[in-house]
Protein backbone atom coordinates (compact mmCIF):
# COMPACT_ATOMS: atom_id res chain seq x y z
CA UNK A 1 0.00 0.00 0.00
CA UNK A 2 0.94 3.38 -0.16
CA UNK A 3 0.48 5.60 2.94
CA UNK A 4 -0.80 9.31 1.70
CA UNK A 5 -0.32 11.98 4.71
CA UNK A 6 -2.36 14.55 3.21
CA UNK A 7 -2.54 18.84 3.77
CA UNK A 8 -5.90 18.92 3.31
CA UNK A 9 -8.42 16.56 5.08
CA UNK A 10 -10.43 14.43 3.33
CA UNK A 11 -13.61 15.86 3.87
CA UNK A 12 -12.24 18.56 1.94
CA UNK A 13 -12.84 17.27 -1.59
CA UNK A 14 -11.44 18.66 -4.54
CA UNK A 15 -8.42 19.49 -2.83
CA UNK A 16 -5.06 18.07 -4.40
CA UNK A 17 -4.26 14.98 -2.41
CA UNK A 18 -8.10 14.12 -2.54
CA UNK A 19 -7.79 13.79 -6.27
CA UNK A 20 -4.43 12.22 -5.83
CA UNK A 21 -5.14 9.62 -3.06
CA UNK A 22 -8.77 8.47 -5.23
CA UNK A 23 -6.59 8.23 -8.53
CA UNK A 24 -3.76 5.79 -6.98
CA UNK A 25 -5.97 3.87 -5.30
CA UNK A 26 -7.28 2.47 -8.32
CA UNK A 27 -3.44 1.76 -9.14
CA UNK A 28 -2.43 0.31 -5.78
CA UNK A 29 -4.36 0.29 -2.46
CA UNK A 30 -3.75 3.77 -0.42
CA UNK A 31 -4.09 4.85 3.51
CA UNK A 32 -4.84 8.73 3.54
CA UNK A 33 -4.20 10.38 6.51
CA UNK A 34 -5.79 13.89 7.18
CA UNK A 35 -3.86 16.41 8.73
CA UNK A 36 -4.02 15.87 12.69
CA UNK A 37 -6.52 17.44 14.45
CA UNK A 38 -5.85 18.47 18.19
CA UNK A 39 -8.03 16.34 20.46
CA UNK A 40 -10.12 19.87 21.77
CA UNK A 41 -11.39 20.56 18.24
CA UNK A 42 -12.26 16.87 17.72
CA UNK A 43 -14.75 16.54 20.67
CA UNK A 44 -18.13 16.83 18.76
CA UNK A 45 -16.79 13.36 16.77
CA UNK A 46 -15.04 11.90 19.50
CA UNK A 47 -17.14 8.66 18.54
CA UNK A 48 -16.11 8.56 14.99
CA UNK A 49 -13.79 5.92 14.09
CA UNK A 50 -10.50 7.10 13.45
CA UNK A 51 -9.39 4.33 10.82
CA UNK A 52 -12.35 3.24 8.54
CA UNK A 53 -12.17 2.17 4.94
CA UNK A 54 -13.80 4.30 2.62
CA UNK A 55 -13.63 2.13 -0.18
CA UNK A 56 -12.02 -1.14 -0.95
CA UNK A 57 -8.56 0.19 -1.77
CA UNK A 58 -8.90 3.62 -0.21
CA UNK A 59 -8.73 4.12 3.89
CA UNK A 60 -8.79 7.06 5.80
CA UNK A 61 -7.14 7.29 9.53
CA UNK A 62 -7.83 10.43 11.22
CA UNK A 63 -5.10 11.49 14.05
CA UNK A 64 -6.14 13.44 16.85
CA UNK A 65 -3.36 15.00 18.64
CA UNK A 66 -2.30 17.65 22.01
CA UNK A 67 -3.57 20.79 21.89
CA UNK A 68 -1.45 23.59 19.74
CA UNK A 69 0.04 20.31 17.53
CA UNK A 70 2.48 22.95 15.00
CA UNK A 71 3.62 25.28 17.65
CA UNK A 72 7.22 25.16 18.10
CA UNK A 73 7.58 23.25 21.10
CA UNK A 74 4.47 21.29 20.19
CA UNK A 75 5.84 19.59 16.81
CA UNK A 76 8.82 17.15 17.67
CA UNK A 77 5.64 15.57 20.33
CA UNK A 78 3.11 15.65 17.61
CA UNK A 79 5.79 13.91 15.00
CA UNK A 80 6.06 11.21 17.67
CA UNK A 81 2.51 10.59 18.19
CA UNK A 82 1.70 10.48 14.04
CA UNK A 83 4.89 7.94 13.54
CA UNK A 84 2.98 6.09 16.33
CA UNK A 85 -0.73 6.01 14.52
CA UNK A 86 0.78 5.39 11.23
CA UNK A 87 3.01 2.47 12.55
CA UNK A 88 -1.06 1.49 13.92
CA UNK A 89 -3.11 1.70 11.14
CA UNK A 90 -0.23 0.02 8.49
CA UNK A 91 -0.16 -2.74 10.74
CA UNK A 92 -3.94 -3.07 11.14
CA UNK A 93 -4.79 -2.96 6.94
CA UNK A 94 -2.21 -5.92 7.01
CA UNK A 95 -0.14 -4.70 3.73
CA UNK A 96 3.43 -3.70 2.94
CA UNK A 97 4.16 -0.11 2.96
CA UNK A 98 5.47 0.49 -0.88
CA UNK A 99 5.57 4.15 -0.08
CA UNK A 100 4.96 6.88 2.47
CA UNK A 101 4.39 10.46 0.76
CA UNK A 102 4.01 12.98 3.15
CA UNK A 103 2.78 16.71 2.50
CA UNK A 104 3.63 17.66 6.49
CA UNK A 105 6.78 19.82 6.12
CA UNK A 106 6.46 20.19 9.56
CA UNK A 107 6.35 16.65 11.21
CA UNK A 108 8.99 14.89 10.34
CA UNK A 109 7.21 10.93 10.05
CA UNK A 110 9.07 9.12 7.17
CA UNK A 111 10.77 6.42 8.13
CA UNK A 112 7.96 5.27 10.53
CA UNK A 113 6.17 2.53 8.57
CA UNK A 114 9.42 0.78 7.39
CA UNK A 115 8.27 1.50 3.73
CA UNK A 116 10.47 1.08 0.46
CA UNK A 117 10.62 4.49 -0.26
CA UNK A 118 9.73 8.03 1.80
CA UNK A 119 8.66 10.58 -0.49
CA UNK A 120 8.71 14.49 0.60
CA UNK A 121 5.58 16.25 -1.36
CA UNK A 122 6.21 19.81 -2.05
CA UNK A 123 2.82 21.44 -2.67
CA UNK A 124 3.49 24.47 -2.36
CA UNK A 125 6.32 26.86 -1.11
CA UNK A 126 5.56 26.99 2.50
CA UNK A 127 8.06 28.32 4.15
CA UNK A 128 7.22 31.98 1.88
CA UNK A 129 3.54 31.13 3.02
CA UNK A 130 4.52 30.48 6.56
CA UNK A 131 2.89 33.68 7.51
CA UNK A 132 -0.34 33.03 5.48
CA UNK A 133 -0.56 29.35 6.94
CA UNK A 134 0.01 30.98 10.18
CA UNK A 135 3.26 29.54 11.08
CA UNK A 136 6.73 30.01 12.18
CA UNK A 137 8.64 30.45 9.15
CA UNK A 138 12.23 29.74 11.17
CA UNK A 139 10.56 26.63 12.50
CA UNK A 140 8.99 25.39 9.22
CA UNK A 141 11.98 25.65 7.21
CA UNK A 142 14.14 23.73 9.69
CA UNK A 143 11.58 21.02 10.17
CA UNK A 144 10.99 20.80 6.20
CA UNK A 145 14.83 19.87 5.70
CA UNK A 146 14.58 17.48 7.96
CA UNK A 147 11.69 15.61 6.54
CA UNK A 148 13.23 16.52 2.74
CA UNK A 149 16.57 14.68 4.55
CA UNK A 150 14.71 11.96 5.38
CA UNK A 151 13.34 11.31 2.09
CA UNK A 152 14.48 9.21 -1.12
CA UNK A 153 12.51 11.40 -3.29
CA UNK A 154 11.03 14.82 -3.47
CA UNK A 155 7.93 15.82 -5.33
CA UNK A 156 7.36 19.11 -6.46
CA UNK A 157 4.05 20.50 -8.29
CA UNK A 158 6.39 23.56 -9.75
CA UNK A 159 9.67 24.21 -11.99
CA UNK A 160 10.31 27.17 -8.93
CA UNK A 161 10.11 24.45 -6.43
CA UNK A 162 12.19 22.09 -8.42
CA UNK A 163 14.95 23.89 -9.02
CA UNK A 164 15.22 25.27 -5.11
CA UNK A 165 14.82 21.38 -3.71
CA UNK A 166 17.51 20.43 -6.90
CA UNK A 167 19.75 22.58 -5.36
CA UNK A 168 20.03 21.59 -2.07
CA UNK A 169 21.15 18.27 -3.29
CA UNK A 170 17.48 16.26 -3.49
CA UNK A 171 16.44 13.68 -6.06
CA UNK A 172 13.32 15.58 -7.17
CA UNK A 173 10.43 14.82 -9.72
CA UNK A 174 8.27 17.54 -11.29
CA UNK A 175 4.66 16.06 -11.00
CA UNK A 176 2.26 19.11 -11.48
CA UNK A 177 -1.43 19.92 -9.61
CA UNK A 178 -4.20 17.88 -12.13
CA UNK A 179 -7.35 18.61 -13.51
CA UNK A 180 -10.70 17.05 -12.52
CA UNK A 181 -11.41 16.09 -16.26
CA UNK A 182 -14.29 13.71 -15.37
CA UNK A 183 -15.83 15.59 -13.16
CA UNK A 184 -15.86 18.82 -15.04
CA UNK A 185 -16.92 17.68 -18.39
CA UNK A 186 -20.54 18.31 -18.59
CA UNK A 187 -20.70 21.64 -16.62
CA UNK A 188 -23.07 22.87 -19.37
CA UNK A 189 -25.48 20.53 -18.55
CA UNK A 190 -25.36 21.06 -14.38
CA UNK A 191 -27.68 22.28 -12.37
CA UNK A 192 -27.62 26.42 -12.79
CA UNK A 193 -27.33 27.64 -8.55
CA UNK A 194 -30.24 30.06 -7.88
CA UNK A 195 -28.89 32.12 -5.72
CA UNK A 196 -26.40 34.14 -8.15
CA UNK A 197 -28.02 37.00 -9.49
CA UNK A 198 -25.47 38.74 -12.12
CA UNK A 199 -25.86 39.59 -15.74
CA UNK A 200 -24.02 38.01 -18.27
CA UNK A 201 -21.45 38.43 -18.97
CA UNK A 202 -19.56 36.92 -15.86
CA UNK A 203 -15.52 36.59 -15.27
CA UNK A 204 -15.40 34.51 -12.09
CA UNK A 205 -12.94 33.12 -9.40
CA UNK A 206 -13.18 29.61 -7.34
CA UNK A 207 -11.46 28.58 -4.44
CA UNK A 208 -9.86 29.86 -1.65
CA UNK A 209 -9.81 33.98 -0.97
CA UNK A 210 -6.96 35.12 1.20
CA UNK A 211 -3.76 36.91 1.29
CA UNK A 212 -2.84 35.40 -2.29
CA UNK A 213 -5.18 36.95 -4.30
CA UNK A 214 -4.54 40.53 -5.70
CA UNK A 215 -7.87 42.58 -4.94
CA UNK A 216 -6.64 45.65 -7.35
CA UNK A 217 -6.88 42.80 -10.23
CA UNK A 218 -10.68 41.88 -9.41
CA UNK A 219 -11.03 45.81 -8.70
CA UNK A 220 -10.47 46.87 -11.93
CA UNK A 221 -12.47 44.28 -13.80
CA UNK A 222 -15.46 45.92 -11.71
CA UNK A 223 -14.81 49.09 -13.65
CA UNK A 224 -15.04 46.99 -17.00
CA UNK A 225 -18.38 45.90 -18.71
CA UNK A 226 -18.83 42.70 -16.94
CA UNK A 227 -19.91 41.05 -13.66
CA UNK A 228 -18.01 39.12 -10.82
CA UNK A 229 -18.52 35.96 -9.61
CA UNK A 230 -16.12 34.90 -6.27
CA UNK A 231 -16.94 31.07 -5.37
CA UNK A 232 -15.50 30.02 -1.86
CA UNK A 233 -14.33 30.39 1.09
CA UNK A 234 -12.36 33.75 2.35
CA UNK A 235 -9.63 34.26 5.15
CA UNK A 236 -11.23 36.23 7.89
CA UNK A 237 -8.36 38.88 7.61
CA UNK A 238 -9.73 39.62 3.98
CA UNK A 239 -13.62 39.03 5.13
CA UNK A 240 -12.70 42.36 7.56
CA UNK A 241 -11.25 44.41 5.48
CA UNK A 242 -12.89 47.45 4.47
CA UNK A 243 -11.56 46.84 0.77
CA UNK A 244 -13.20 43.60 0.39
CA UNK A 245 -16.10 44.44 2.12
CA UNK A 246 -16.12 47.26 -0.54
CA UNK A 247 -15.68 45.08 -3.51
CA UNK A 248 -18.56 42.86 -2.83
CA UNK A 249 -21.04 45.83 -1.97
CA UNK A 250 -20.47 46.65 -6.23
CA UNK A 251 -23.87 45.60 -7.65
CA UNK A 252 -21.66 43.97 -10.22
CA UNK A 253 -19.91 41.71 -7.89
CA UNK A 254 -21.47 38.46 -5.96
CA UNK A 255 -19.84 36.66 -3.30
CA UNK A 256 -21.44 33.34 -2.82
CA UNK A 257 -18.43 31.89 0.53
CA UNK A 258 -17.76 28.17 0.25
CA UNK A 259 -20.16 26.07 -1.51
CA UNK A 260 -19.98 22.34 -1.75
CA UNK A 261 -17.76 20.64 -4.55
CA UNK A 262 -20.66 18.73 -5.73
CA UNK A 263 -21.91 22.65 -6.41
CA UNK A 264 -19.22 23.87 -7.86
CA UNK A 265 -19.98 22.45 -12.02
CA UNK A 266 -23.16 24.54 -11.96
CA UNK A 267 -21.32 27.92 -10.81
CA UNK A 268 -18.75 27.12 -13.34
CA UNK A 269 -21.49 26.71 -15.76
CA UNK A 270 -22.54 30.94 -14.77
CA UNK A 271 -18.77 31.67 -15.40
CA UNK A 272 -17.86 32.91 -19.11
CA UNK A 273 -14.13 33.36 -17.83
CA UNK A 274 -11.65 31.69 -14.84
CA UNK A 275 -9.82 33.82 -13.30
CA UNK A 276 -6.37 33.18 -11.44
CA UNK A 277 -5.49 36.58 -10.12
CA UNK A 278 -2.29 35.73 -7.77
CA UNK A 279 -0.43 38.56 -6.58
CA UNK A 280 3.42 38.16 -7.39
CA UNK A 281 5.07 36.71 -4.04
CA UNK A 282 7.48 33.93 -3.44
CA UNK A 283 4.34 31.36 -2.16
CA UNK A 284 2.79 32.20 -5.33
CA UNK A 285 5.52 31.81 -8.00
CA UNK A 286 5.98 28.21 -6.12
CA UNK A 287 2.43 27.36 -6.63
CA UNK A 288 0.31 25.47 -9.35
CA UNK A 289 -3.26 26.76 -8.81
CA UNK A 290 -5.54 23.81 -9.32
CA UNK A 291 -7.93 26.29 -10.75
CA UNK A 292 -6.60 27.00 -13.76
CA UNK A 293 -6.72 23.50 -15.59
CA UNK A 294 -10.36 23.34 -13.87
CA UNK A 295 -11.71 26.40 -15.72
CA UNK A 296 -10.12 24.74 -18.65
CA UNK A 297 -11.91 21.52 -18.29
CA UNK A 298 -15.03 23.21 -17.45
CA UNK A 299 -14.47 24.26 -21.37
CA UNK A 300 -13.66 28.00 -20.10
CA UNK A 301 -11.46 30.74 -21.32
CA UNK A 302 -8.65 31.36 -18.37
CA UNK A 303 -6.76 34.75 -17.69
CA UNK A 304 -3.87 34.25 -15.44
CA UNK A 305 -1.40 36.30 -13.92
CA UNK A 306 2.22 35.78 -15.31
CA UNK A 307 3.04 32.39 -12.54
CA UNK A 308 5.81 30.10 -13.28
CA UNK A 309 3.68 27.12 -13.52
CA UNK A 310 1.22 29.02 -16.00
CA UNK A 311 3.79 29.33 -18.49
CA UNK A 312 4.38 26.21 -18.00
CA UNK A 313 1.80 24.81 -19.19
CA UNK A 314 2.91 27.39 -22.41
CA UNK A 315 -1.09 27.34 -24.15
CA UNK A 316 -2.33 29.71 -26.04
CA UNK A 317 -5.46 28.92 -24.67
CA UNK A 318 -4.78 30.66 -21.53
CA UNK A 319 -4.11 34.22 -21.51
CA UNK A 320 -1.37 35.76 -19.19
CA UNK A 321 -1.17 39.76 -18.10
CA UNK A 322 0.15 41.70 -15.27
CA UNK A 323 -0.65 44.64 -13.90
CA UNK A 324 -4.54 46.01 -12.83
CA UNK A 325 -5.48 47.54 -16.49
CA UNK A 326 -3.68 44.96 -18.51
CA UNK A 327 -5.26 42.32 -16.49
CA UNK A 328 -9.06 43.76 -16.70
CA UNK A 329 -8.51 44.25 -20.67
CA UNK A 330 -7.58 40.82 -20.89
CA UNK A 331 -10.68 40.14 -18.91
CA UNK A 332 -12.79 41.99 -20.91
CA UNK A 333 -11.61 40.53 -24.39
CA UNK A 334 -12.34 37.24 -23.65
CA UNK A 335 -15.48 37.84 -22.47
CA UNK A 336 -16.08 39.82 -26.12
CA UNK A 337 -15.32 36.31 -27.62
CA UNK A 338 -18.07 33.72 -28.34
CA UNK A 339 -17.16 30.41 -27.07
CA UNK A 340 -17.75 28.03 -29.79
CA UNK A 341 -17.65 24.15 -29.42
CA UNK A 342 -14.60 24.10 -30.64
CA UNK A 343 -13.12 25.92 -28.48
CA UNK A 344 -14.77 24.16 -25.52
CA UNK A 345 -13.25 21.04 -27.50
CA UNK A 346 -9.86 22.37 -27.42
CA UNK A 347 -9.70 23.30 -24.01
CA UNK A 348 -10.95 20.32 -22.55
CA UNK A 349 -8.86 17.83 -24.51
CA UNK A 350 -5.44 20.22 -23.19
CA UNK A 351 -7.12 19.83 -19.84
CA UNK A 352 -7.26 15.80 -20.61
CA UNK A 353 -3.41 15.55 -20.90
CA UNK A 354 -3.28 17.10 -17.13
CA UNK A 355 -5.55 14.81 -15.87
CA UNK A 356 -5.26 13.20 -12.30
CA UNK A 357 -5.10 10.05 -13.51
CA UNK A 358 -2.48 10.85 -15.42
CA UNK A 359 -0.85 12.78 -12.45
CA UNK A 360 -1.78 9.38 -9.90
CA UNK A 361 0.19 7.40 -12.62
CA UNK A 362 3.14 9.58 -12.70
CA UNK A 363 3.53 9.30 -9.18
CA UNK A 364 2.94 5.70 -8.94
CA UNK A 365 5.51 5.20 -11.51
CA UNK A 366 8.46 7.49 -9.87
CA UNK A 367 7.73 5.10 -6.53
CA UNK A 368 8.04 1.88 -8.65
CA UNK A 369 11.55 3.65 -10.34
CA UNK A 370 12.65 4.32 -7.27
CA UNK A 371 12.02 1.39 -5.48
CA UNK A 372 14.08 -1.11 -7.96
CA UNK A 373 16.64 0.87 -7.41
CA UNK A 374 16.62 0.08 -3.85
Amino acid sequence: MIVLCAANGYDEPGMTDWHMARNLSRLIPVLYVDPPVSRLKRRGAARAPRLRMVSASLARLTPAVLPFPSRPGMTAITSGILRHYLRSATTRLGGKVSAVITAWPQFPVLGACGEDVSVYWAQDDYVGGAELLGLDPAMLAHRERKTAAASDLVVVVSLVLRDVWANRGHEVVLIPNGADTDGLQNVDSSPVPDDVELPAPVAGLTGRLNGRTDLALLEAITERRCSLLLVGPASPELVTSRRFRALCARSTVQWTGRRPASAIPGYLRRIDVGLVPYADTSFNRGSFPLKTLEYLAAGRDVVSTPLPATRWLNTHLITIADGPEAFAGAVEKALSQPRTPELVRARQAFAAEHSWPRRAADMHAAIVRRGKRG
